[in-house]
C-alpha cells in the first residue's frame, strides 16, 4: 500500500514539473466572484442555459471518454458535476485535463448550466484553471480511512474522505453559535479571561505548568474562568458568559481530553435554581434550532432534551439508584462500610476521609452511569464543593447541581458563596487536606487576590458551565470525544 502511494506521488510529482515546463503555474494565487456549489443548485432555474458561472474546489472524481470528461467538484457546501468537452475548452486545455488532472486536485471552472439525460444538474464547462495540484493522493471515499490512529493524526485527510467527519465539527461550529445567540438574546455578555494563570482555581483537576522567561514566572493554563468571571462580577458586569478552551492535565478516554471547549456563565442576582431552568432551556433551545426536535437519537436510544428534566438531590438520587439511605450513617466509619458493601474500590474508599466524601463516591461510583436521560441532581456535600453557598435547610450540603446525559456529567453549576470570611475558612480547609497528602487535583488552591476581590462585594451570584465537547457528542451521535475535536491529543507516533 506504502509502495503504490508513493508511486502515486511520484507520478503527480512529475506531472507538476511538466506543467511547469509548459509554463502553467500549478500553484497561482487566484481571486474570483465564485458561486457555491450549493448555490447553484439552489439557483439552477435561474441562471438559465447562457448564463455564464464560476466555482471553485476539489476534484472528487474524473473520468475521461474520448473527446468528453466528466468531474465531480467539491466545496464546502457540497458537490457538482463538470462536464467537460473538448471542443468547449480546446484542445490544448483539454490536453492538460486528460494528461496532468488527478483527483484531488483542486480548480477553478466555468461553465453554463445543464441537466444532463439522467437527470443530473451539472456545468458545462467552458474554461478551467488549475489552483492547486495535489500531491498526495486521496483516499478511496467509499473505504475512507480504516485504521483511526491515522484519522486522528491526519485529520484533514479524514474529512477529506468521510463527509460524516466534516458534519460533526460544522454540527459542533453550529452549536457554539447557537449557544452564544442563546445568551445574547438574554442580555448575557461575552467576555474573555485569562488562558495563562498565576494561580488555576475554578475546579478541582491537575494543571498544565508552563513558564514566561521574561516575568521569571511560573503559570498554569487555565482548568476554568470561573474565579475571574466572579471578578468582573464584583466590577459590575452582571450577566456574563465565555466560551473557550480550558485545559486539564488528566487521562484520555471516550469523553475525555486534556484540551476541551467550555461554556461558564455568571448572572448575579440569580440562585442556581434559576440556572436549573437556564440549562434545560439552553438545550431545548439549540436542539430546535439545530435538529428541529428535542428527541436526539443517539446509538439505539432517543434522548429528549425537552423541559421538564428529572431532577433528584444527591441523597434521593443514592437512594432510588444504590438503594442506600446516606442520612443514615452516623460515623464515617459506618459511611465507609457502605462503600464496601456497594464494591467500591478500596483506594477510593480511603480517600474518603469525611463522610460528605463517602456520599459523592458513593454516588459517582453506583449512580452516575445509570442516569441516560437529561438528569438535574443537586445539594452536593461541602467537602467537594469549596466555592459554593451552603443550603440554608443542610449546611453540610451546597446549593451545587450538575446535569447528567448518557451516564456522564455534562456541566457542574451552583450559587456562589459571596461571604469572603468563609471562602477564607473554605480555602484554609483545602490547604489542610493539601497537608494530610490529597492529590493535586483534589485540592483547590487558595487565591488571595480572588478573596480581596469578593471583599469589595460579590452580589448573590449563580454560576452555570457546559462541557460543549459533550453536547456536541450528543447532537452528532458520536461516542467518542476525539470525533468532535478537530484535533485531538495523542501520543507522539514512534519512529519507524
Amino acid at each position: 500500500m506504502a509502495s503504490t502511494h508513493q508511486s502515486e506521488t511520484k507520478t503527480r510529482l512529475d506531472k507538476i514539473r511538466a506543467l511547469e515546463k509548459a509554463g502553467i503555474n500549478p500553484f497561482p494565487s487566484w481571486n474570483d466572484d465564485r458561486l457555491l456549489n450549493a448555490d447553484v443548485l439552489a439557483r439552477f432555474e435561474l441562471l438559465g442555459a447562457d448564463q455564464r458561472v464560476t466555482v471553485a474546489g476539489r476534484l472528487i472524481s474524473i473520468r475521461a471518454q474520448g473527446g468528453t470528461t466528466f468531474a465531480h467538484l467539491e466545496d464546502q457546501s457540497g458537490k457538482l458535476q463538470l462536464f467537460f468537452k473538448r471542443d468547449a475548452v480546446g484542445e490544448a486545455a483539454y490536453a492538460v485535463l486528460t494528461r496532468y488532472l488527478d483527483r484531488g486536485d483542486i480548480i477553478a471552472a466555468t461553465g453554463t448550466p445543464f441537466t444532463t439525460k439522467r437527470g443530473e444538474k451539472s456545468l458545462l464547462i467552458s474554461s478551467y484553471s488549475i489552483l492547486a495540484k495535489a500531491v498526495s493522493p486521496l483516499p478511496e471515499k467509499r473505504a475512507g480511512l480504516q485504521d483511526v490512529e491515522t484519522r486522528l493524526r491526519k485529520r484533514y485527510v479524514d474529512l477529506l474522505a468521510d463527509e460524516a467527519v466534516r458534519a460533526r465539527l460544522v454540527m459542533k461550529s453550529k452549536l457554539t453559535g447557537a449557544i452564544r445567540q442563546f445568551f445574547n438574546e438574554r442580555g448575557y455578555l461575552e467576555v474573555e479571561t485569562p488562558t495563562l494563570q498565576p494561580l488555576y482555581g475554578g475546579g478541582l483537576a491537575r494543571p498544565f505548568t508552563t513558564h514566561h522567561n521574561a516575568l521569571k514566572l511560573n503559570l498554569y493554563l487555565r482548568i476554568s474562568p470561573e474565579l475571574y468571571l466572579k471578578r468582573l462580577v464584583v466590577g459590575g458586569l452582571e450577566k456574563i458568559y465565555e466560551i473557550g478552551k480550558m485545559f486539564r492535565n488528566e487521562g484520555v478516554d471516550h469523553d475525555h481530553n486534556p484540551e476541551f471547549t467550555m461554556l461558564e456563565t455568571m448572572a448575579a442576582y440569580h440562585d442556581y435554581r434559576y440556572n436549573m431552568e437556564l440549562v434545560q432551556e439552553c438545550y431545548e433551545y439549540c436542539a430546535k434550532t439545530l435538529l428541529g426536535t428535542t428527541d436526539i437519537r443517539y446509538g439505539d436510544r432517543v434522548i429528549r432534551v425537552g423541559r421538564p428534566w428529572t431532577k433528584l438531590s444527591m441523597v434521593e438520587a443514592i437512594q432510588k439508584y444504590a438503594g442506600t439511605d446516606v442520612a443514615a450513617w452516623k460515623t464515617l466509619k459506618d459511611a465507609h462500610a457502605a462503600l464496601t458493601r456497594a464494591g467500591v474500590d478500596k483506594k477510593k474508599i480511603k480517600k474518603a476521609h469525611s463522610i460528605g466524601l463517602a456520599i459523592a463516591t458513593l454516588f459517582e461510583e453506583s449512580v452516575e452511569e445509570r442516569l441516560v436521560q437529561p438528569t438535574i441532581i443537586y445539594d452536593h456535600p461541602v467537602e467537594t464543593s469549596p466555592l459554593a453557598q451552603r443550603c440554608p435547610s443542610n449546611p453540610a450540603f451546597v446549593e451545587r447541581f450538575e446535569h447528567f446525559i448518557l451516564g456522564s456529567e455534562h456541566g457542574n453549576h451552583y450559587t456562589e458563596l459571596n461571604n469572603p470570611i468563609e471562602l477564607k475558612q473554605r480555602f484554609l480547609e483545602e490547604q489542610k487536606k493539601a497537608k494530610k497528602g490529597s492529590a493535586v487535583e483534589d485540592v483547590h488552591q487558595p487565591d488571595h487576590d480572588f478573596l480581596e476581590a469578593v471583599q469589595y462585594g460579590l452580589p448573590p451570584t449563580s454560576g452555570l458551565s457546559i462541557g460543549i465537547d459533550r453536547m456536541a457528542m450528543l447532537f452528532t451521535n458520536t461516542e467518542s470525544i476525539r470525533d468532535v475535536i478537530s484535533f485531538p491529543v495523542l501520543r507522539p507516533k514512534r519512529a519507524v
